[in-house]
């Protein structure tokens, strides 16, 4: 293996590691906790936290999808292809349901209901991003 793609490789998986450390607290700790809140201190909470994690969520997600890419730009293969799907569709579920389900709760509309469905939902991208990690220790040691 050349040594950018190694290095590429390195990012990419530092990457992956740390999104799915990050949606499993997301999902054991952080969503849940929204049920403990009324109404009006959950959206007062929202409005603090939601800008917060998404500095720290965009920048990696712009990075694996920019991995993702460039593998297929670059070293097409399969397996690659596997991965970038598996990237793409964390992209869809986020931006077309979750992303959402945050805006209405920001917007003091469903809050409980929204935050329900944020939590009981976010096991499918929970899996994405494990399934996606997974999948790209696979790719580095094979």
């Amino acid at each position: 293996m050349n040594p950018i793609l190694e290095h590429i490789h390195s990012i990419r998986i530092v990457i992956d590691f740390g999104l799915v450390v990050l949606i499993w607290m997301v999902q054991l700790i952080v969503y849940p906790g929204y049920s403990f809140y009324s109404d009006e201190n959950l959206l007062k909470w929202h409005k603090y936290y939601t800008p917060r994690i998404t500095v720290v969520v965009a920048p990696m997600m712009f990075v694996q999808m920019g991995i993702a890419i460039y593998l297929l730009l670059f070293e097409y293969s399969i397996p690659n292809l596997t991965y970038s799907l598996l990237v793409l569709s964390t992209w869809v579920g986020t931006f077309s349901y979750f992303v959402p389900l945050h805006q209405k709760i920001e917007a003091n509309q469903e809050i409980k209901p929204s935050a329900k469905k944020l939590t009981s939902g976010n096991w499918i991208r929970t899996f994405q991003w494990t399934l996606t990690f997974v999948f790209g220790l696979y790719l580095l040691y094979s």
